[in-house]
């Protein structure tokens, strides 16, 4: 009996200006669902000293793992012994405008951009309610995103595919 070859791991890189919120909670929803496919990670341009608390709060409630998030400088990913990526996801306006650092491979790139939950000021449950909406989003990206079939779509047709999934939702953002 022949073994099956091993699955390709894709490995994945969300980033936000602040590395506290957006970009922390698409790779803890990703290492989720995408276990045994994908390796995500997060990175920010200009990080926050570290992770929102209700990035935390909020991820520790749906029982993703934590103890190894923390905010972190997009540049830890530039470097020869960082891992090699196949995609670099923003998902935030200000880190899509910004220039980037050249990652190796030449990873595939999209932008998912969406509300700054982080940024929502108003009494505990308006803040714990942003940082939900932002999680919901994220979740259906990240889950459409896991479940397309990389491996056998055109390098062109997966770029379509990867701007359709940051499209998918933005209209009906509420305003904040």
């Amino acid at each position: 009996m022949s073994e099956r070859p091993a699955t390709r791991l894709f490995n994945v890189l969300f980033l936000c200006t602040g590395n506290s919120a957006r970009s922390l909670i698409a790779e803890a929803v990703l290492n989720r669902v995408g276990a045994g496919k994908f390796a995500a990670f997060s990175a920010g341009s200009h990080p926050r000293p570290e992770p929102h608390p209700e990035t935390i709060a909020l991820l520790k409630r749906l029982n993703h793992p934590v103890d190894e998030l923390r905010s972190k400088s997009w540049d830890e990913f530039a470097h020869p012994d960082a891992p090699t990526l196949d995609f670099v996801i923003t998902v935030c306006d200000r880190a899509a405008g910004e220039v980037c650092p050249v990652w190796p491979g030449q990873p595939m790139s999209a932008h998912w951009g969406m509300p700054d939950p982080a940024a929502v000021e108003g009494s505990p449950a308006e803040v714990a309610a942003a940082f939900a909406d932002a999680y919901r989003m994220i979740t259906a990206r990240v889950t459409a995103f896991a479940n397309l079939p990389i491996e056998s779509l055109d390098r062109l047709s997966l770029q379509s595919r990867l701007d359709e999934i940051g499209k998918a939702g933005a209209a009906s953002q509420p305003a904040r």
